[in-house]
């Protein structure tokens, strides 16, 4: 039992976002060398929406978690451990409804995020840190670490669902001494921040499952390809792999053994494109990241065209638990096809917003209003997005669907890396679909046609119907479109780039319909489709609206209802937020 009080302030990306570092140095100024207190950092434990947290450890083991801290609640916390006296953090404490989304999960890849310091190898060891790496290399055999991983059936949590053992097998039987181990953190999704925050929180984790997957398929040498955009995630990684090293843990000869390996970070430039495997192989080595035609695979020719593995931050992330708890108890977690948990990345119109990982097998509803409590702010929800720009929007009334890669493959969705944005009623879902079709045609290559120009039209058709210029026949032509562009595309972003298209088509034609033959936007969202009016009976005349306009288009004489010029609107708003009375309609 230790006889110090420990403040934990949570630092990841969410939290100093939120405020954290004002919180941290606050508590460091004002923490005296007598108080009964030790004071460190955390990363992200996934209740991003209650940042900044701080994690008041009492000397008997207690925990009070603290959310929404502010620098000035710091005297609060401060005085309850001087006094000892922890019913002063009350006021502070989680709610039993927030903290039901911590408890609601099944944490592996997560299992250390916000409970150890990201900066101390030691918290790392404390644990379970490196005995999975010391396991593998003093009993078992690089084909025995592949069958374990293949009882397991991890599947590459990147998106593909590849069996992960599948590749460390190939990889290792194909012919040469010289192979590379390749770590896929580029993680580009829009509303995705799931490796970003095991990097951040747990990079000793990352690094352990590398190793392990290294020695499996005879790699000397292992490159994380990160984001520049994850400046905090690689200063971590950074000195996880430095503090490795100088524990033996990376090198020469690993803890005694024949193993030696190597990691160093890659920073990537931030292309969307460089997610696909072998657009991020040309990138490492140099070039422009443009995908190859395969095969050959990597595993045959990947790096400078030797055998190489490429899997994500996740997939990495469940390795150490495997070899040390067995395949079978993470094949026993999941579905028949999909085994183990999926870390999800919640964000959009939900009151709880964070990360969570739940076992596969769990349904939509489960996690968007069991876990992260549902649609905010009063509102219905109208759909979900999984797998990023190229995946799919799944409606409510699919809302049941079982979260495995056959049953989402099956709505028209993906599973993605685990991103899960949640749009409610005011959301237009054509709007959505040109969102994402204006990224992907940006994140676009240009290496194949099908890609280059195919997504273009496809935007500058829902450019056409969101602005109220649709014509008949343009849904039939999206269609026709997206077939093609999937069906020839040269790597998987192009191919399935048409799917926020077709899912939204498949499941809300009729906002197509709405805003192709009546130019209206049942949402409301699509400016140009919108009309905006004064209600006669509501107006008391009192010419703020008229004031406030910027263009005029508002006339009237006070204490007399006010009209909208509709030639002259510009449909700004202005007026509707400025209205006290609600005589301003939308239409």
């Amino acid at each position: 039992m230790s006889e110090k009080t420990r403040i934990v302030v949570g630092e990841g990306s969410c939290g100093l976002a939120a405020g954290a570092a004002a919180v941290y140095s606050a508590l460091e100024e004002k923490l005296q060398p007598d108080d009964p207190a030790v004071l460190s950092i955390t990363g992200c434990i996934g209740i991003c929406y209650l940042e900044p947290l701080v994690d008041v450890y009492a000397p008997d083991g207690t925990l009070y978690r603290c959310v929404r801290v502010t620098a000035e609640q710091t005297d609060t916390i401060l005085a309850a451990v001087r006094s000892g006296d922890f019913s002063l953090l009350q006021p502070l404490v989680i709610q039993p409804e927030d903290a039901a989304f911590l408890s609601q999960q099944t944490r592996i890849a997560l299992r250390h995020c916000g409970l150890i310091n990201p900066e101390s190898i030691d918290d790392y060891l404390a644990g379970d840190g490196y005995q999975a790496l010391e396991k593998v290399l003093k009993t078992m055999t690089p084909e025995g670490v592949i069958e374990e991983i293949r009882i397991s059936g991890l599947a590459g949590r990147g998106g593909a669902g590849f069996p992960t053992w599948f590749k460390w097998n190939a990889a290792r039987e194909s012919e040469g001494t010289e192979k590379y181990l390749i770590c896929n953190a580029d993680e580009g999704d829009p509303g995705a921040f799931m490796d970003r925050a095991v990097i951040e929180s747990d990079p000793h984790n990352l690094i352990e499952g590398m190793l392990i997957a290294a020695y499996a398929i005879g790699a000397q040498e292992a490159v994380v390809y990160v984001r520049a955009e994850y400046p905090l995630a690689i200063v971590r990684l950074t000195a996880a792999i430095e503090q490795a090293r100088e524990r033996g843990y990376l090198g020469k000869n690993i803890l005694g053994s024949d193993f030696s390996c190597n990691i160093r970070i890659k920073a990537g430039a931030g292309a969307f494109v460089c997610g696909e495997e072998t657009a991020l192989i040309e990138s490492l080595e140099g070039n422009r990241g443009m995908p190859r035609l395969k095969p050959p695979f990597p595993a045959a020719a990947g790096y400078w065209l030797k055998p190489s593995n490429i899997n994500n931050v996740e997939t990495f992330a469940n390795v150490s638990w495997i070899i040390n708890n067995g395949g079978e108890a993470f094949a026993a977690m999941g579905t028949e096809n999909s085994k183990g948990t999926k870390v999800f990345a919640v964000t959009g119109k939900v009151k709880r917003g964070g990360l969570v990982e739940i076992p596969m097998g769990k349904t939509l509803r489960d996690v968007i209003f069991g876990i992260a409590g549902g649609v905010r702010d009063g509102k219905r929800f109208k759909a979900v997005q999984l797998g990023g720009p190229s995946g799919g929007c799944i409606p409510e009334s699919l809302l049941d669907t079982v979260i495995d890669y056959k049953s989402l493959g099956a709505t028209g969705a993906i599973m993605g890396s685990g991103g899960m944005v949640v749009m409610d009623e005011s959301t237009c879902m054509v709007g959505i679909a040109k969102f994402f079709l204006d990224f992907t045609t940006k994140e676009s290559c240009g290496k194949c046609v099908p890609c280059r120009i195919g997504t273009k039209r496809l935007g500058e058709i829902l450019t056409r119907i969101v602005n109220g210029e649709g014509q008949e026949g343009d849904v039939e032509l999206l269609e026709e479109l997206c077939n093609g562009v999937k069906s020839a595309s040269l790597c998987g972003l192009g191919q399935s780039a048409p799917n926020p298209v077709l899912t939204t088509i498949r499941y809300f034609r009729d906002e197509y319909d709405a805003h192709i033959r009546e130019h209206k936007c049942p949402a409301k969202e699509c400016v140009a489709l919108l009309t905006y009016s004064i209600d006669k009976d509501k107006c008391t005349g009192c010419s703020l609206c008229s004031r406030r306009c910027p263009v005029s288009a508002i006339h009237g004489e006070v204490k007399k209802p006010f009209e909208i010029d509709p030639t002259s609107c510009i449909r700004c708003g202005t007026c509707l937020n400025a209205c006290r009375f609600g005589a301003v309609c939308v239409e």
